[in-house]
């Protein structure tokens, strides 16, 4: 009697062995998911330690796709596109030129009024203060009998010019990395058909139509972002101007646009509109008239995420409020100020990501209203 050699997963009476696809397809799909969860952890790693990479790239972003339709526009008259985009962004640096113009004189009044508002700053402070030590005087006493002894901790405090010497390595990378913007905008106009067309082509021959489709979709999305955040800033602004005009609060004709463009910030956005026409309302406003301002810019903050939003942005983004919550968590903890800034639109594109690629849908759906 002859033993059956063969060899396993073979079928008897043949020679050679059988390939075992089930097996290895098993595997894959046993180490799909912590291929996932390292390919996320990697995606982290990367957008945490090459902040500032990211930020500087996404402005640019940003910025090219608002001169878009002016360079557009320009190249209708038959100028090359190249000095389109370069008559842009020459416009731009132009308008933010005469903003910090307007705003580094404004600033320079400020300060020379600067020792009005200490004293009527400490006088605010003071009556709060003597209040204070009224409520809590019986308590202190109390806790000073029951503590007779007490130990003096000496800390050492940083150096002052070790502080100086961040606080200005920090700016000087922040400068640096800022250089970039200009460059890279301009770039991104003049190649943007090639960048576009290479870009599609990185895809599978029958993905190349969706692909493009989905760069459209999140250009155009992208622009109406600005544009609307754009629109409802300047009549935030406007209406602010005019509230605190009639109150009287010294330099309203740009304490309300600055009021009405920091209170688009997310979440934060109402302590931050509150601030300035706080501080330029000291010496001429009391009581009521803080809370006045308190309650303006409230309702104008909740007018714009009411009414505004849903009516310039609502067809663009189609976010749900726990998804932007957690966007904001997310990006405000991975960059910080910026990532707060760049949440919204940065997590509305990989919705139109979701949107067009079949297998990521059901993320799409999870993120949209």
């Amino acid at each position: 009697m002859i033993p059956n050699t063969a060899a396993p997963g073979s079928k008897p009476g043949s020679g050679a062995p059988e390939p075992e696809h089930a097996s290895i397809g098993e595997v894959i799909r046993r180490n799909s998911a912590a291929n996932t969860v390292l390919a996320l952890v990697a995606i982290g790693a990367a957008l945490h330690f090459a902040q500032m990479v990211w930020v500087v790239a996404f402005i640019a972003v940003l910025l090219a796709f608002v001169l878009e339709p002016l360079v557009s526009v320009l190249q209708r008259i038959h100028l090359p596109r190249s000095l389109s985009a370069l008559i842009a962004l020459l416009a731009v640096a132009a308008v933010l030129y005469w903003i910090s113009y307007v705003f580094y004189n404004r600033a320079v009044q400020f300060a020379h009024q600067l020792p009005k508002y200490s004293a009527e700053i400490h006088n605010f402070v003071d009556k709060f203060t003597e209040k204070e030590r009224a409520l809590t005087a019986p308590a202190m006493a109390a806790a000073s009998e029951d503590n007779q002894k007490q130990t003096i901790q000496v800390t050492q405090q940083p150096s002052v010019w070790n502080t100086i010497g961040s606080g200005l390595g920090a700016a000087t990378d922040a400068l640096l990395a800022a250089s970039f913007i200009p460059f890279l905008t301009y770039f991104m106009l003049t190649w943007t058909d090639h960048a576009r067309r290479c870009t599609v082509l990185l895809f599978p021959r029958e993905m190349r139509d969706n692909a493009y489709i989905t760069l459209g979709r999140i250009a155009d999305m992208m622009r109406a972002f600005i544009v609307g955040n754009l629109l409802v800033g300047l009549f935030i602004g406007a209406i602010s101007t005019a509230v605190f005009g009639l109150m009287g609060i010294p330099y309203f004709y740009f304490i309300g646009f600055i009021s009405g463009f920091l209170s688009l910030i997310p979440y934060l956005g109402v302590l931050l509109g509150i601030i300035p026409p706080m501080l330029s309302g000291l010496g001429v406003i009391h009581g009521m008239g803080f809370l006045f301002i308190f309650l303006t810019v409230v309702a104008l903050h909740l007018f714009s995420l009411n009414v505004l939003y849903p009516k310039f942005l609502g067809n663009r983004l189609r976010l749900n409020p726990l998804a932007v919550t957690l966007a904001l968590l997310f990006w405000g903890w991975i960059w910080g100020a910026m990532g707060l800034i760049l949440a919204i639109p940065m997590t509305a594109a990989m919705k139109v990501v979701f949107d067009h690629v079949e297998e990521l849908k059901p993320l799409g759906v999870w993120l949209g209203e």
